[in-house]
């Protein structure tokens, strides 16, 4: 039997081992790599919503329905104006599929058939541009669907009322400026009545003047016939 320590093939393995061993050497990377601060845009907002889901949109031309993408649908509300936006970005690429504010008119519908889907309209501008499309969504669960609907409709009618007390605060303040602007001219005119009632009577003193001096006048012309008579 031969010794497993005079084998050739041992020995040449004995030394591939060896040239494998780690030497404790350290290599500086070529090129250093400073970390770059990634921002979303969605920073300056609170997230009211986040769920994983399934997006499309109705393609009226081929009329049918095209995937979008699959990713994250979220509603987020902007911290100083309160507007809330639907977002959906896909999950590998992080490109936005979907992108535009809920508004009182915003109403979603369960899928016919289907109750992990729903459907709505909207206003998009996730392309770079405002298209008018017809959306739907598709959830893992019924309880996601759910409630994705139910935050949309709570969202919509928050806005709907912001939408009228906003409207209601400019009529109030309409109806203030024009019930300050009629008072002004009220008081405006009270006070320009007194000051004509003074500029009539120094016309009136002249008027008399007038008739003292012609009152004058003809006893003058009275008196200077009587001296040329005499």
């Amino acid at each position: 039997m031969a010794d497993p320590e005079n084998n050739p093939e041992h020995n040449n393995e004995e030394g591939a081992a060896n040239e494998d061993e780690d030497t404790g050497a350290q290599i500086a990377p070529i090129v250093k790599l400073e970390e770059v601060a990634v921002t979303t845009g969605e920073e300056s907002e609170d997230v009211l919503l986040d769920l994983k889901a399934k997006l499309y949109r109705f393609d009226k031309e081929g009329n049918q329905w095209k995937e979008r993408g699959v990713g994250t649908v979220k509603l987020l509300k902007h911290k100083e104006s309160g507007k809330v936006r639907l977002v959906m970005r896909q999950s590998k690429t992080l490109k936005i599929c979907a992108n535009h504010f809920v508004i009182p008119t915003t109403s979603v519908q369960e899928h016919a058939g289907n109750e992990k889907s729903c459907v709505w309209h909207a206003t998009d501008y996730s392309d770079g541009e405002l298209k008018e499309e017809l959306f739907c969504i598709r959830f893992a669960s019924i309880e996601n669907c759910k409630a994705f609907k139910e935050m949309v409709q709570e969202v919509a009618e928050s806005q709907g009322d912001k939408a009228e007390s906003k409207e209601a605060t400019s009529t109030a303040d309409l109806l203030e400026k024009l019930t300050v602007g009629e008072t002004k001219e009220e008081e405006k005119a009270k006070e320009e009545v007194p000051s004509e009632e003074k500029e009539e009577v120094p016309s009136e003193e002249k008027k008399e003047k007038e008739e003292e001096k012609k009152e004058e006048n003809k006893v003058d012309d009275q008196q200077a016939k009587s001296d040329g008579d005499k």
